[in-house]
């Protein structure tokens, strides 16, 4: 949910992973109730939803007994948070995780495998879109179930749009349409950017230069994962036309905390930001006027990128881990999937939802957030599924931040994250 926070805890998934066998492991009950213990580390409204979705499995399934319990107020800890756990013997049995954190979990046997369970037919994984099945499945094992799922689009503000006598983005807009229109957007007298870009140099800013990237038939790394393969002409036409737009145009604000630059959309200051559903909620309450397009293309291809989270099961003996994976597949059934997500107003992460009255009213409720869940279909890959990766894009990033921010020439930035990144590569085999 939200931006997917990659650094610093994931090099701390060795959960046990090189030790965890030797982990402690709760007792298993043999008779009475199941209990499954649901770390979802949401809080608020997110929280009371949560336990209520708990609250009716109980009462309708007796023989289970589904314990909600925070484990952590903030999903960014999760990881450090079940390490813990595993290593003192007390896992939960169901924990909310980030999907970039896959890699890691697939390699722990404690984490339970569902492919049995998603791949028999009255499961319904293919209503599940491939974006979220990419992440879920590592290596052949699934090792979460979705939980969450968004994607980036463009959101704009039609007022400047009109004001300025730009036409509104087209779905088969280009990236040279977005540079046109993001230059007459700018009006430096009244402190107007056409358009964002947060430089960090953390996941914010390496995950919007992917699907460029991806529209022009290229990827990440090689195949086996032991190589980069973004150092390409695709990648370096990509930052180039950003860079171009930053130095030459004038019309992008450079987010260096990338805490600013929704806020400046808000106050009319920004006329386009990349972004996903998780920003309507701030725009609809500050009643800005807004729409909402796919990414421009390349040559028809408006690929975009996805950052599905899971519910992960740690096996605490096949009882439980039974339960839980029942208790899952209840979960995300339509009808509990609309209360789980669109009432958060989170995309559904099943298809099916879609045709439930209670997405109607999502739409209603979130103007133009129907453009978010169609554009999952343009979400057609994931990031790589190997330990490396967080310290690649953090590579990656800096190498953006160095070439929008500092000036640094595209091919020199890119040139010395692929040489970084390929070290970090040959180090994780």
């Amino acid at each position: 949910m939200r931006i997917r926070r990659l650094h610093g805890t994931l090099a701390a998934l060795a959960i046990c992973v090189t030790g965890l066998t030797a982990c402690g492991a709760p007792a298993e009950e043999s008779s009475g109730p199941v209990k499954v213990v649901w770390w979802h580390g949401q809080v608020e409204s997110a929280g009371k939803v949560v336990h209520d979705l708990a609250d009716e499995y109980n009462r309708t399934h007796p023989g289970v007994q589904v314990v909600p319990a925070v484990g952590t107020t903030n999903v960014d800890d999760m990881l450090q948070k079940v390490q813990a756990a595993l290593a003192g013997g007390d896992a939960p049995d169901i924990a909310y995780m980030y999907g970039s954190w896959g890699a890691h979990l697939a390699k722990s046997p404690k984490v339970y495998d569902l492919a049995k369970i998603v791949h028999d037919p009255a499961f319904g994984w293919d209503d599940f879109w491939p974006s979220e099945r990419a992440v879920a499945e590592v290596k052949g094992k699934v090792i979460g179930i979705p939980a969450v799922v968004d994607n980036l689009g463009v959101v704009y503000n039609k007022k400047l749009f009109d004001a300025a006598g730009v036409p509104y983005p087209s779905k088969d807009w280009t990236w040279d349409d977005f540079r046109a229109a993001a230059k007459k957007l700018t009006s430096p007298d009244k402190g107007v950017y056409g358009t964002a870009y947060p430089v960090t140099g953390g996941e914010d800013t390496t995950w919007r230069l992917w699907p460029m990237l991806w529209q022009q038939g290229g990827s990440i790394v090689s195949p086996d994962g032991r190589k980069s393969a973004f150092d390409t002409p695709a990648t370096a036409q990509a930052l180039s036309l950003w860079q171009a737009m930053a130095r030459q145009d004038k019309s992008v604000y450079l987010d260096q905390n990338g805490e600013k630059f929704l806020p400046l959309f808000q106050s009319g200051k920004i006329g386009m930001v990349i972004a996903g559903p998780w920003a309507l909620l701030n725009f609809i309450e500050h009643k800005i006027s807004y729409g909402v397009q796919v990414l421009p293309g390349y040559a028809g291809n408006h690929e975009t990128i996805a950052g599905p989270d899971t519910w992960v099961v740690f096996d605490n003996g096949s009882r439980r881990a039974k339960a839980a994976a029942d208790f899952l597949t209840w979960l995300t059934r339509p009808e509990q999937d609309a209360r789980w997500t669109l009432g958060l107003g989170n995309l559904p992460v099943r298809k099916a939802t879609m045709a439930l009255p209670a997405y109607e009213k999502f739409v209603k409720d979130f103007p133009h957030v129907d453009v978010f869940t169609a554009n999952l279909d343009n979400a057609k890959r994931a990031r790589p599924a190997i330990e490396a990766y967080p310290d690649l894009s953090a590579k990656v990033g800096d190498a953006i931040s160095r070439a929008l921010v500092g000036g640094m020439p595209v091919q020199q930035a890119l040139d010395q994250a692929a040489e970084q990144s390929d070290r970090i590569l040959a180090r994780s085999r």
